[in-house]
């Protein structure tokens, strides 16, 4: 099944640049209470939208993955919210304070949920953004399988006792004390290697991608490369900058790509919450940050910097039902992600740093694309190399040793790089993570993709994927 063997797993290193992405605390700039309580009803009413309308989840599903294992500044406050689902209109309220209205998410078909700025009553959703695509019908409770010609029998065996034993112990929390699994699926272009979920969830069953998104943006972004309609040398054509006399009109959608803009991003660059749970928009919260440093000059995770790359790329379109289709159009459905939610705030802007709802076998397709150089049933989504570029160490990188000398992980353009790791994990490897245990890693040179999708508790000691890695990876070799 694979390209070439592995050396044996020597010492293996503790990759904690992803988890600590999307879990160091809070920015010095504090929020007052009735901000906080605004922003954990729209946690809930989010989440709770989310998971009943993308990913058709129980309630109690949802209390026990959703809202527990979270933020520790909303975590206590959602403990004493109710979530009101409307299943008629599709909507998900939440009341918080008795004198302002209820927090409310409003869901809609391919975009998902998105929620109302706070304040905003009920009538505010027919204001939202929302798309149609012809001739687009899915059942959102089935899988086609495709595109592989093969599939392991799903919570079966794989026929590698060794791989089953590992993927086992995944479940039985080995890999991370305070790791919670909930689906590992490993595959080839040509075949699903080995499937399995936790009880109640199937290959339909969507999670939050936290920031997988980001990768997922970068590809998207790459198909417009291909279309010729934006260029990441070329400054980001973002609305806000345009003003002669704005320094931040010189950088560049490349940078953005690479975590290198040199805007304020706060202390903790992924902490985006007016945004991911306050009905924020992506102009008013990320497009009015200042320039720090100069552009390309220094790395900084930034969850604004995705955000201002997918916001600069609307630029290129005629209207704003064409921007909206085209992630759908160009990427996700033409190779099958077809139970995958990109959602947006209320002004049609896309949240492509962390609000993406998707299935394993639909991320591990997005890892078959670029295992494929781009290319889907002989045609080119991305442009040729954009594989290589995407993968390859950018300019400015994020501090690549921890304090005991081993390597952390490296990065490229929206994805991260295992370049610097142990050998048994090869160093082409590279890499989507998200906040509470989303990976997806791509080996180009064993033609494997591996996923692993989780709810890790927010502070706790979260699943080790170069462990995992490489374990899955000895196994394959050795059958």
């Amino acid at each position: 099944m694979l390209k070439s063997t592995l050396p044996a797993v020597a010492a293996m290193f503790v990759t904690t640049t992803a988890l600590a992405a999307d879990q160091r605390p809070p920015s010095i700039e504090e929020d007052t209470d009735a901000t906080v309580h605004a922003y954990a009803a729209g946690y809930v009413a989010g989440y709770t939208c989310s998971a009943v309308f993308n990913g058709d989840k129980s309630a109690a599903q949802i209390r026990e993955h959703e809202l527990t294992g979270i933020y520790p500044v909303v975590a206590d406050i959602v403990a004493d919210l109710s979530a009101d689902v409307d299943r008629d209109r599709q909507r998900v309220s939440v009341t918080y304070a008795d004198d302002m209205p209820p927090r409310i998410a409003q869901w809609r078909p391919h975009l998902g949920c998105v929620d109302l700025p706070v304040g905003a009553g009920p009538d505010a959703a027919k204001h939202i953004p929302s798309v149609s695509i012809d001739a687009v019908t899915f059942d959102a409770r089935r899988d086609d399988g495709k595109p592989w010609t093969t599939r392991a029998p799903v919570n079966g065996s794989s026929g590698n006792d060794e791989l089953d034993g590992i993927i086992e112990q995944a479940f039985a929390k080995a890999y991370g004390r305070d790791s919670r699994t909930t689906a590992v699926l490993v595959a080839t272009p040509d075949a699903i290697i080995a499937e399995r979920y936790i009880d109640g969830y199937t290959p339909t069953t969507s999670q939050r991608t936290w920031s997988v998104a980001k990768s997922i943006a970068a590809s998207v972004i790459g198909a417009a490369v291909q279309q010729g309609l934006v260029d990441i040398k070329a400054p980001a054509d973002v609305p806000e900058w345009r003003r002669a006399a704005d320094p931040r009109g010189k950088i560049t959608l490349e940078h953005l790509l690479h975590m290198a803009s040199g805007l304020d991003s706060n202390v903790a660059g992924n902490r985006t919450d007016r945004i991911y749970m306050g009905g924020g928009l992506v102009a008013d919260s990320a497009a009015t940050r200042a320039v720090e440093v100069r552009p390309g000059e220094r790395w900084k995770y930034a969850n604004i910097d995705t955000l201002l790359a997918v916001r600069a790329m609307r630029s290129a379109f005629a209207n704003d039902d064409a921007f909206l289709r085209f992630p759908f159009e160009a990427v996700l459905y033409r190779i099958g992600m077809t139970h995958t939610k990109l959602e947006t705030d209320w002004g049609g802007d896309f949240i492509l740093s962390s609000q993406v709802w998707t299935t394993s076998r639909d991320l591990a397709r997005l890892g078959v694309l670029h295992l494929q150089d781009g290319v889907w049933d002989g045609e080119r989504i991305l442009p040729e190399d954009w594989v290589e570029y995407v993968s390859r160490p950018a300019p400015s990188q994020p501090v690549l040793e921890n304090d005991d000398g081993s390597p952390r992980a490296g990065y490229g353009a929206q994805w991260w790089l295992f370049d610097r790791h142990d050998p048994a994990i090869p160093s082409d490897a590279f890499a989507a993570f998200g906040n509470r245990g989303q990976y997806l890693v791509v080996i180009p040179s064993l033609d494997v993709v591996i996923i692993r999708r989780g709810y890790d508790m927010a502070g706790g000691e979260g699943f080790s994927i170069d462990r995992f890695t490489a374990d899955v990876l000895q196994a394959l070799a050795a059958n």
